[in-house]
């Protein structure tokens, strides 16, 4: 297996080569006036220690997979074009209203129940720029009123005088029957053909999100229209820089839902958060090989800390109806959780409770933390981390990135210790303490709203800063065991390498399995077996469009179902896909009957509401080889070994312990797998630092992953 796999953070470029067996791991600064500079960096760091040409890795290998955070970034920075926006007629306010609870998608509780200080998101298509047209279909897809085409033609032509830079539709019903969406962009097509200059995108909604819900539908379609340019070109260039450098075979692109396709079968809003859920992905892959159990995956980079819940060996969870930035949106995506604490995370004074406040605003990679020595002047988490002695700063990123603890010292003392009244040391150790806790209670929050307890999971820590904070979040928590994965600094990317090609393909509709009032079971079988067999077909068709042999397809069935009019709905997995009696819907509610009592416990089943399915989604997806990872459980605590003799010492501090320690240093590759280090101590690789904290014993393992276990 030839493999590249780059995840494109906010600050870090990670790239993960696999070549004949050989994994090679590679960073480099992040270059976001060009995401090509900074990979073909972090690509020659890798290609240097094959001996090879960029040419050469590019001409040989199976493919090359991108997973990103441009398109997040974008839509946070509010850099997007000027929509023009077509709806049915008398539903033009729909959008803006947003259910009347718009202003608090996406923040947090307390935010939420802030009333007076409520404000909506600043909209991505104005008011004015949305147009009704006159149309009607019922909620079967009848025909009510036929589309005016001349309406159409107006209100396309107005749309394009206001400065519509891309169009979207979003029609009443049209995911049950799309004809009115699909006319539409015909129209436009003839008046402004795709050869001229001035032709214009358009997105239609039934498309993008296939269940209904008009508001989730068209917010869905307004944040894909709205990322379309800015993904096209960035994702086009990284394209045609694979192209130049004599890459034939198309290049591959992550997806939130956990799959990948092709440029040309990507959707923008599918690449938001793509980067996180790579590294969810490894995590669920790494479990399931290692029989981890439940595993809590974190992602710490250098501008934001990233959760996943990966529980009984490879169930992760879903996101029906994720909120991205302040949108709810109506696209399947894999449940994650994203902080503002990275590395690059800024720490100022909070004057209401005179304490030190740390991110959720980040430096970045440009100029990046005040220690780097590029013109930062804010104090970060890395520069606390600089001065505490955590960090080696001639050695940082492999050399590639010299420290400055003279600018670190004087960032913190000038935004910090004057208002704290505390010497530096103090102030940096305030920042650790920060940013720890802020990370320790989002995770937390994230395991108990879902009914878990923090001690049933291993904490698995990656990303560049991950294993330089895990000590210090899990002690929070009360976790025993964490584990710093193969890989660990670029193991998003290494998730972006084991991906599968994918696509789902959902359909909104009400089929009711069980009437609770005639006491009737389905019976309509022709319906379901046809539907089915139709997003089936839909995403065979995608991936055959792709280059996969149609024989090597396979797919799974889920139903989202809940008892009568209940809002909770429960999606469960379905083995068969055709129904042929009584049986099968009998098998289907048996099935949905133990999910529910899984996840709301047993006897809270309730047939006696009746039974209902709302969505019907089909994952269409082949699999692929991937990284297999080796036997990497600690060896039994009896057959440990003891440490080589440390390559240095450095003077480091902990929180909540007086003084200073002269903390021993080893290299990572010198450290064989059993070997055991007592805490306090830090094992420096050019990608990581490991930090373990006094009370903590580091134990190596196979293929470079590291345990921390509480001593």
């Amino acid at each position: 297996m030839r493999r590249v796999s780059v995840d494109i953070g906010g600050t870090f470029t990670d790239c993960f080569v696999v070549w004949d067996g050989q994994y090679i791991e590679a960073k480099a600064l992040t270059t976001h006036h060009n995401l090509a500079l900074g990979f073909n960096e972090a690509l020659s760091k890798a290609y240097h220690v094959l001996g090879l040409e960029l040419e050469e890795i590019l001409a040989e290998v199976d493919s090359v997979r991108y997973a990103t955070t441009l398109g997040t970034n974008a839509l946070i920075e509010h850099k997007g074009p000027r929509i023009g926006m077509l709806v049915t007629a008398g539903f033009e306010a729909t959008v803006p209203l947003s259910r009347a609870r718009g202003y608090g998608e996406g923040l947090d509780y307390l935010g939420q129940q802030d009333l007076p200080a409520a404000s909506r998101p600043d909209p991505l298509v104005l008011p004015q720029m949305i147009r009704g047209v006159r149309e009607r279909l019922d909620f079967q897809g009848k025909l009510v009123m036929p589309l005016d085409e001349d309406d159409v033609r107006q209100q396309i032509r107005d749309l394009v005088d206001g400065g519509a830079q891309i169009i979207v539709v979003a029609l009443v019903n049209s995911v049950v029957n799309p004809m009115h969406e699909q006319r539409i962009e015909e129209i436009l097509l003839e008046e402004y053909p795709s050869h001229l200059l001035g032709a214009i995108p358009i997105i239609l909604s039934h498309q993008v999100a296939g269940r209904k819900g008009e508001y989730v539908r068209a917010t869905s379609a307004i944040v894909d229209g709205y990322l379309h340019s800015t993904m096209y070109h960035a994702l086009s260039a990284l394209e045609q820089n694979l192209r130049a450098h004599q890459y034939e075979k198309p290049m591959l692109v992550i997806h939130n839902s956990g799959g990948m396709a092709q440029l040309n079968s990507t959707d923008a809003l599918q690449t938001i958060h793509s980067g996180p859920v790579s590294g969810i992905a490894a995590s669920e892959h790494l479990a399931m090989q290692a029989a981890l159990g439940n595993v809590v995956a974190t992602d710490m980079g250098g501008t934001s800390y990233d959760i996943g819940i990966v529980v009984e060996g490879g169930i992760k969870h879903y996101d029906f109806n994720p909120v991205i930035d302040r949108w709810l949106v109506s696209v399947p995506m894999v449940h994650l959780v994203t902080l503002g604490a990275g590395g690059g995370s800024v720490a100022s004074y909070d004057r209401m409770y005179e304490t030190v406040k740390c991110g959720p605003e980040s430096a970045g990679s440009d100029p990046g933390p005040a220690c780097y020595d590029r013109g930062g002047m804010n104090p970060t988490v890395t520069d606390a981390d600089l001065l505490l002695g955590y960090l080696d700063p001639k050695n940082y990123a492999g050399g590639s990135i010299p420290l400055n603890p003279r600018r670190a010292a004087a960032a913190i003392e000038d935004a910090l210790c004057e208002e704290l009244d505390c010497s530096t040391i103090e102030a940096a150790l305030l920042i650790r303490q920060k940013v720890d806790d802020n990370m320790a209670n989002g995770l937390f929050t994230e395991l108990r709203a879902r009914g878990y307890d923090p001690k049933d999971f291993t904490y698995l820590a990656y990303g560049g800063n991950g294993p330089l904070h895990c000590c210090g979040i899990a002690q929070n928590l009360g976790i025993q065991k964490i584990l710093a994965p193969p890989f660990s600094s670029v193991f998003s990317a290494v998730g972006a390498g084991n991906m599968h090609q994918l696509h789902i393909h959902e359909q909104s509709l009400y089929m009711v399995l069980y009437d609770s009032n005639s006491r009737k079971v389905y019976d309509d079988y022709d319906r379901f077996n046809s539907i089915v067999a139709e997003l089936k077909e839909g995403g065979t068709q995608d991936l055959i469009r792709q280059g996969v042999p149609k024989e090597q397809i396979q797919h799974q069935l889920e139903l989202d179902m809940r008892y009568g009019n209940q809002l909770v709905q429960t999606t469960a997995v379905i083995p068969m896909h055709e129904l042929q009696g009584p049986g099968d819907v009998m098998a289907i509610i048996d099935q949905f009957s133990k999910d529910y009592g899984k996840r709301f416990g047993e006897g809270s089943q309730a047939p006696e509401a009746g039974i209902r399915i709302n969505t019907i989604r089909v994952a269409a997806f082949v699999r692929l080889e991937t990284v297999q990872f080796e036997d990497i459980k600690p060896v039994p605590e009896e057959q440990r070994k003891s440490p080589p003799p440390p390559a240095s010492s450095r003077k480091c501090y902990f929180v909540g312990h007086e003084g200073s320690f002269d903390t021993p240093v080893w290299d990572r590759k010198d450290i064989e797998p059993g070997v055991q280090i007592a805490g306090p101590a830090i094992v420096a690789s050019e990608v990581t630092t490991y930090l373990v904290d006094p009370g903590w014993n580091f134990v190596a393992a196979k293929q470079g992953a590291s345990w921390f276990l509480r001593a």
